[in-house]
């Protein structure tokens, strides 16, 4: 008999409950941010519960720019909800959700429930950590059991070691270059392998952060000497225990890297998973290189950029920012030496937040290549439509800064020297504001901009209504509920938010909406890639959108539309896809498994799916998620 995984073992010890398609795990800890955290906190109101049933921490690491009253009401908002309702609060600027929590809180061993994507970092601890929507994180800061499908588990077994110039980045960009962003959809990747020692915990982290752009649950390493290091680095050792999969653990599917067989390699404009080696895409002119975000914001990460650039200077055509993870790695840049290193260069240092990586701040001119560090790439997040965004390492990025054009950075020849940094950081806390024993008597500061999302309703007998739009394969969240500093100030207001939807495709979308009075959208493959911004569904609520037919969903968005009411269906036959054109009238009988549908390109019924479990099922008849768990 195969011996079990390490995410079999950890499952095993959350599981609350589970079903052929299902399991539900109990959850450990709850992670939000400020772009989603406000959705997630309005929900948790709507529960009518005195506090919070878990550790939660609440970070402002978002919308930081604050350029009119909109972020600080959010801001305002979440620091009396945490007081409020009995959760931490990390104050802007004190560091990035991810890189801070794996700092501060992340454990070996535990479930890690966040209203953020890339949540997954913490893995890199040994944590099964799962990004979701703000309404099913709500329901889990009530103390109830987080349902989410039963994944497949990919074994990536790594072997050797990494070679010079050659990063953790390039790991998982080779996962996304052999996957693409679809290929991890229902599956969590465990790393396990030789080549582990090599992987600081760091590395994992980058690697975690990122390998959920393939579309995985998840991505989880081992707990072991590397893990017990960072922790005793953070004064946290006590929270160290050793966790591994068995030998000869049993895999549904295998994955083998070479470390010494990878080369540097970057992600081509404007999806994750269009990677190349870096030598196919050298020498093309670059206007901007930005370092930094959640992934390649450590201390190391740095340090390298430093000590490529140490001496020298930028092109004058070129502009460099470095975005560091937290306020303690800030701290460490500037103790060591590096900051300055990297102020001589001309590199610009913003504070640690997620700045240009969400677009807010630093958008690259129009037509400019913009070579980054960070996860995502898709068309316009960087803030500019149109933009031409590539995604590489540490190394490749300080290449290219100092080349003026994409380079390997082989070609540097030796590694330089690395100024190392103090043996221990220090670690402060002062910055993450605990709650008062009892916040019965406090009032939430709630702004004007601070707007409860709409209310979603029971499901109809038959949906009837008209295409409202139809819109290719790996639509992304960010085209729903907008990126960059003006999208962001409005997440906290959906009819706002609304406005902007689908605003790269068809910018009329809202009005047409309004005007037909809801109706139905039609996507391609991966509707709802990336970020599990609720948003995008609260928007769709807010603007009648009833279903959703598409060839297959993103993980995240597909259980928030089921969330808000809103019916995820897909077709039977992909090729009916091509027979719909915007503008059709519908009808969809009882969310069963026939469309009967009208318009100048349909000809007969529309055959489509209702892929639903039972418990979601449920949901949509209960009204959407909060009026079920209310139920419950």
């Amino acid at each position: 008999m195969a011996g079990r995984t390490l995410t079999q073992k950890i499952i095993a010890d959350h599981l609350a409950g589970e079903t052929e398609e299902e399991i539900e795990l109990r959850v450990d800890q709850i992670l939000l941010e400020d772009a989603t955290g406000t959705m997630a906190c309005l929900q948790f109101e709507q529960l009518g519960l005195d506090r919070v049933a878990l550790p939660t921490v609440s970070y402002v690491d978002h919308n930081v720019l604050q350029f009119d009253n909109k972020n600080p009401e959010d801001h305002a908002y979440l620091r009396s909800w945490a007081a409020r309702y009995g959760a931490l609060y990390s104050r802007p600027g004190n560091g990035i959700a991810h890189y801070l929590h794996l700092e501060r809180f992340s454990r070996p061993g535990q479930v890690l429930l966040g209203a953020d994507s890339h949540t997954t970092m913490a893995g890199g601890l040994g944590m099964l950590a799962i990004g979701a929507g703000a309404t099913e994180v709500a329901v889990a800061m009530a103390g109830r059991p987080y349902p989410v499908e039963r994944p497949l588990v990919v074994g990536v077994e790594l072997r050797g070691r990494l070679r010079p110039w050659v990063q953790s980045k390039d790991v998982v960009l080779e996962l996304l270059r052999r996957r693409g962003v679809r290929g991890g959809r229902g599956r969590i990747f465990e790393f396990h392998g030789e080549g582990l020692a090599t992987l600081s915990a760091t590395d994992r982290g980058t690697i975690c952060n990122m390998v959920m752009e393939t579309g995985a649950t998840t991505g989880i390493f081992p707990s072991d000497e590397q893990t017990r290091s960072w922790l005793a680095a953070q004064g946290r050792e006590d929270h160290f225990v050793a966790l591994a999969a068995d030998d000869g653990a049993g895999y549904d599917e295998a994955e083998e890297i070479d470390l010494g067989g990878l080369e540097p390699l970057i992600a081509l404009p404007s999806s994750p998973g269009n990677v190349v080696p870096v030598r196919e895409a050298e020498g093309t002119g670059t206007r901007q290189v930005c370092v930094g975000s959640s992934v390649n914001s450590s201390y190391e990460d740095l340090a390298l950029v430093a000590a490529v650039l140490r001496g020298r200077s930028l092109p004058a055509e070129l502009d460099l920012t470095v975005t560091p993870g937290s306020r303690q790695i800030l701290d460490m840049i500037v103790r060591s030496g590096v900051y300055g290193d990297l102020l001589a260069a001309g590199a610009r240092i913003l504070e640690p937040a997620c700045g240009p990586c969400i677009g807010i701040g630093q958008a690259p001119a129009a037509g400019a290549v913009s070579v980054r560090t960070f996860n995502r790439n898709f068309p316009g997040r960087s803030g500019t439509p149109g933009d031409q965004v590539y995604l590489c390492s540490p190394a490749t990025a300080a290449a290219t800064a100092l080349r003026g054009e994409i380079a390997d950075p082989r070609e540097l020849g030796e590694l330089p020297e690395l100024t190392p940094p103090r043996p221990k950081p220090d670690v402060d806390d002062r910055q993450i504001v605990a709650p008062p024993p009892n916040g019965a008597g406090i009032e939430l500061e709630k702004g004007r901009n601070i707007v409860p999302p709409p209310d979603p309703l029971p499901l109809a007998q038959q949906i009837e209504g008209r295409i409202l739009i139809k819109v290719p394969d790996d639509v992304s969240t960010g085209d729903m509920a907008p990126d960059g500093a003006l999208g962001l100030a409005i997440w906290s207001n959906i009819p706002a938010c609304a406005r902007y939807m689908f605003r790269r495709f068809d910018p009329d979308f809202p009005a047409r909406a309004e005007e037909w009075d809801g109706g139905i959208v039609v996507g391609g493959h991966n509707y709802g890639q990336g970020s599990s911004r609720e948003q995008a569904a609260f928007a769709a609520l807010h603007l009648g959108v009833r279903a959703v037919v598409a060839k297959s969903f993103a993980r995240i968005h597909r259980t928030n539309l089921i969330a808000q009411g809103i019916v995820p269906l897909t077709f039977a036959d992909e090729g009916h896809y091509d027979r719909v054109e915007q503008g059709d009238e519908w009808t969809i009988l009882d969310v069963r498994s026939t469309v009967e549908a009208g318009g100048t390109a349909l000809e007969g019924p529309v055959p489509l799916e209702a892929r639903l479990t039972a418990r979601e099922r449920e949901i949509l008849l209960a009204g959407g998620l909060i009026a079920y768990a209310r139920k419950a």
